[in-house]
């Protein structure tokens, strides 16, 4: 059997107006992502799992969703497929929260058919986190992407995508490795701290666990270890406090006021306690946005610097 045939295969039944694009969008950094891409409605995603390399298909077919597996990782992400699809999301107590104000009641019943995905690795999203702090998102997808085929290695299966970094090479590479890619050293330590204890990270229990151990890596703070934490485990309460847009757009959609710090933000946030991770992601599905007052951040490249 080639790497090009799945090793494993599973049917899955997913729920009533299920979004599988809008639900695993997560699992992408862009349309151009090297480890991830949605073909034809079709999730192709690459990973290393506990039993090695993997490329995870996700399908619609007839109203269920086909998973495949590629790879010696492709019984692990078919096994687990359902959690990544986002069908272990489990939404009890959250119509009751979202009654009690009309924009996330809405937003919750036009895209009633999203889910949270639940990977269960947590350092292919720390390596993206970490890339994505305090800079513009172009800045931190050609960072990312540069990384990822600076150290990646083609996965299994019949579409050309790359592994993610072993987090051993990472570890091993000293900062000035990252410089052409943009990435200063900051950031650059901070991720070859995260993968000398990538092992330990992705051995979490839960959640709560995660983010304990993340944040106590220097360089790694609330909000990287909330955009972990929610895509690894499917945390449905964690809210990337300290980003830079986040309060205003949880201000306006929700009291009308264009602009907020991270407290106003948790204190509108506060009657969705348990689900506030879900609220956000509700609002970046609709694009919400607030007003814009100011001039967009520069792109710059540490690479020259």
């Amino acid at each position: 059997m080639t790497s090009t045939e799945p090793v494993a295969s599973r049917d899955l039944r997913p729920p009533e107006h299920f979004r599988l694009a809008a639900s695993v969008r997560p699992l992408t950094f862009s349309p151009y992502d090297p480890c991830a891409r949605i073909v034809a409605g079709t999730l192709w995603w690459a990973t290393r799992t506990p039993t090695g390399p993997a490329t995870l298909a996700l399908r619609p077919a007839g109203g269920e969703l086909v998973a495949e597996g590629y790879g010696p990782g492709g019984g692990w992400v078919v096994e687990r497929a359902d959690a990544i699809a986002g069908l272990r999301d489990d939404l009890g107590g959250f119509a009751e929260l979202a009654a009690g104000h009309p924009v996330v009641a809405e937003l919750a019943n036009r895209h009633r058919g999203l889910r949270l995905p639940a990977t269960g690795l947590v350092f292919g999203r720390v390596l993206r986190a970490v890339l994505e702090q305090k800079v513009t998102g172009k800045e931190a997808y050609r960072g990312y992407a540069a990384t990822v085929r600076h150290f990646g290695q083609p996965a299994p299966g019949p579409v050309p995508l790359l592994l993610p970094p072993e987090p051993a090479a990472v570890a091993a590479s000293p900062y000035w490795v990252f410089h052409p890619f943009g990435i200063e050293q900051r950031r650059a330590d901070t991720l070859r701290r995260a993968a000398a204890v990538a092992d330990r990270l992705d051995r979490c229990a839960d959640s709560a666990e995660a983010t304990r151990r993340l944040t106590a890596i220097t360089g790694i703070g609330p909000w990287t270890a909330a955009e972990v934490v929610r895509v690894a485990y499917g945390d449905p309460d964690a809210v990337s406090v300290g980003d830079y847009h986040l309060p205003n757009t949880v201000a306006w959609a929700l009291a009308g006021e264009a602009r907020a710090d991270d407290a106003r933000m948790l204190e509108l946030l506060e009657p969705f306690r348990g689900h506030r991770g879900r609220v956000c992601r509700l609002l970046e599905t609709a694009g919400v946005h607030a007003p814009a007052f100011g001039p967009r951040a520069a792109i710059r490249s540490f690479a020259h610097f």
